[in-house]
């Protein structure tokens, strides 16, 4: 059995550089919550594969689906030679996705191949070419995911130039400043001195930025935007990559402003831990791309959708939504309580919806100025103690939670002591 310095030492051989790892364990197997090392070391799994793992590792449901679906075939490319489990899923998410009127799907294979194509078929629905997002959004790695993504290191620098007619305004987030009229205000600026509303195609927004700290939409500033698009002809798209799929406590984070979509991006807890993405969007939208404009070789792999489709049942027949609810109180209280205690001071700001939870660290309460050393220092405390745990944040100084909606509440709980005592002694290391 080769050890964890061993495999570090093949890895850093073999894998550039610019592949990241948040730690340097290496994955024997897991179950639910859990993941066992290499060398058999337990660790309680506060990531989830980056929320894709909703439905916990190695649920029966879908390692059944996927074992059935393997015995009938694994690809003929859905542009080929069509399949019905692509075509049911299309309907099942045509049903449930928080987009007005009648709906359509596309399927792809990541987040950020979800995301292009929603700019696609923005662009030739309207036949304008510029796209608005965030900053402190989050859209993925391809280049114009990179361009709308508003975090420059580590995912912009060094890779310009980026595509054109792509706009960023401030997101709203009253923690560092930015209030809703503020956000608000340089949409209007921005309409007035850099590109005329007449040619943009769509606004892309997270309900809950991923990457960017879980900041949350404030209610009034989605309600604004919906009405922003409506009144220059300009489609909302919502990304709901990390959001979506019962981790907010509703299958979609865009159910709780009451507001529909144009069009949604969906990934991660989509297939369980499978490869697999999709655009829903409005039908006239998604049909004004031509035939042939939109798919890919692996779009839409079957043993993908069967795993989808186990994942969609799974969230309704455990009640996942409600469940995503019940651990989100969990870990919110606990953290501010931790946020209560004085010989800490170092926490800026706790928030959450459902289960998908962040703390903001920060040097002290007075400054608020971020920390993201002490930040570091906790993940690799935690780590040691036999807790996964991911940081995110313009600033590296959000801790989020991102717990398999199927942990037990004991399980969260235990995870929660070992996140106390790793902050506790990462404070007075600190100090």
């Amino acid at each position: 059995m080769p050890t964890s310095a061993e495999l570090q030492a093949r890895r850093v051989a073999a894998i550039p550089r610019g592949v990241g790892n948040v730690t340097q364990i290496f994955a024997k197997r897991a179950l639910n919550a859990e993941i066992w090392s290499e060398d058999g070391t337990r660790y309680i799994d506060f990531g989830a594969g980056i929320a894709v793992v909703n439905t916990g590792h190695q649920h029966p449901k879908l390692v059944a689906a996927i074992a059935e679906q393997m015995k009938a075939f694994t690809h003929v490319c859905f542009q080929v030679t069509p399949y019905e489990n692509y075509v049911r899923l299309a309907e099942r998410l045509n049903e449930i996705a928080p987009v007005a009127g009648p709906a359509k799907t596309m399927l792809a294979s990541t987040g950020a191949e979800a995301v292009e194509n929603a700019v696609k078929v923005a662009r030739a629905f309207t036949g304008r070419p510029g796209i608005i997002s965030f900053s402190g959004g989050f859209h993925g790695r391809t280049l114009v995911g990179m361009a709308l993504t508003g975090k420059v290191v580590p995912y912009k620098k060094g890779f310009g130039p980026f595509p054109s007619d792509i706009y960023n305004v401030p997101f709203p987030n009253e923690f560092h400043g930015v209030s809703t009229e503020d956000s608000l205000a340089a949409l209007k600026s921005l309409f007035k001195h850099t590109a005329d509303p007449s040619s943009i195609a769509g606004i892309i927004i997270e309900p809950i930025q991923g990457e960017g700290g879980f900041n949350i939409v404030p209610h009034d500033f989605m309600v604004a935007l919906r009405k922003v698009c409506d009144d220059h002809g300009i489609l909302l798209i919502a990304d709901e990559i990390q959001t979506g799929f019962a981790r907010t406590g509703k299958m979609f984070a865009m159910e709780h402003y009451g507001i529909k979509a144009d069009a949604v991006t969906l990934a991660k807890g989509l297939a369980g831990g499978m490869p697999l993405s999709a655009i829903t969007g409005r039908a006239d939208v998604m049909d004004a791309s031509n035939p042939g404009g939109l798919g890919g070789t692996y779009a839409g792999n079957p043993v993908a959708c069967a795993a989808a489709h186990a994942v969609l049942d799974v969230i309704t027949e455990e009640d996942l939504c409600d469940r995503a609810n019940t651990i989100g109180k969990i870990i919110l209280d606990r953290c501010n309580d931790l946020k209560s205690r004085s010989n800490l001071n170092c926490v800026g700001d706790v928030r959450g919806v459902g289960a998908m939870c962040a703390i903001e660290l920060v040097k002290d309460t007075q400054s608020g100025e971020p920390a993201p050393e002490l930040t570091a220092a906790l993940l690799k405390e935690a780590s040691a103690r036999g807790l996964i745990l991911l940081s995110c944040g313009t600033y590296g100084n959000v801790i989020r939670f991102l717990v398999p909606l199927t942990a037990s509440d004991a399980l969260v709980r235990e995870g929660m002591d070992i996140f106390d005592a790793a902050l506790t002694a990462a404070v007075a290391r600190d100090a």
